[in-house]
């Protein structure tokens, strides 16, 4: 009796627990918050330690609910709109490639801020686009968020998969919130010139966002045609 209850402890922890793991390594491979770090740099130096902690802070609370909002309701929602993920891969790449392209030019953070109210409209624009959404809470977390949330046919297992995201996301804040300290120790020369090498790895991103999205559309069109 006692080592059948062991057993069956075991089987759903090892579920549970193996459920968890998914969601958590699949979230911070797609949420990559060293990739997202230099651009966020770049987007944030102007600002001082307070408002690059609150910009932190609203990107990735914008993105963990916009996440969860995806997962209880992504798939009704495209359906609805005839939205696909293909679709967002390739505004997301054309997106990324525009800000890929401002970071190789140095351009990224030259925004006049004499104002208060300037300064507080920056960081509101960029906490949730193009921060939030679609660096954070990209197409492939959104899908991800979609996919998971149909494998989750408990209440503890969707339960598991709302908490792993908020920690992803959690994780996310801090990686971002110490940027300031290595921005630091980089210094201005420093920074610039990794913002120029990371907007040239964020145009090679996009252009592959941009074609994982374009090819099953293209696809789509030509089966289209033949049929």
């Amino acid at each position: 009796m006692a080592t059948t209850l062991n057993q069956l402890i075991f089987k759903i922890m090892d579920q549970y627990l193996g459920f968890a793991l998914l969601c958590f390594t699949s979230f911070i491979t797609l949420l990559n918050p060293l990739g997202i770090m230099p651009v966020f740099m770049s987007m944030t130096e102007s600002l001082s330690n307070e408002e690059r902690k609150k910009t932190a802070q609203k990107a990735t609370l914008v993105a963990a609910l916009s996440m969860v909002a995806f997962a209880f309701s992504g798939q009704l929602l495209f359906n609805f709109f005839g939205i696909s993920v293909n679709s967002f891969r390739l505004v997301g790449g054309i997106i990324f490639f525009m800000m890929g392209y401002d970071m190789l030019q140095a351009r990224l953070v030259k925004v006049k801020m004499s104002k208060e109210s300037t300064r507080k409209k920056y960081v509101s624009d960029i906490s949730i686009t193009p921060l939030a959404i679609p660096m954070i809470c990209g197409p492939g977390a959104i899908t991800n968020s979609i996919v998971l949330m149909e494998d989750a046919n408990e209440p503890i297992l969707k339960i598991i998969l709302i908490s792993m995201i908020f920690i992803v996301c959690l994780i996310t804040f801090i990686v971002l919130w110490s940027s300031s300290k290595i921005m630091k120790i980089l210094g201005e020369t420093g920074n610039k010139i990794m913002m120029r090498l990371m907007g040239l790895i964020v145009m090679v991103i996009a252009v592959e966002f941009f074609f994982s999205g374009f090819k099953p559309i293209l696809i789509g069109i030509l089966q289209a045609a033949m049929a």
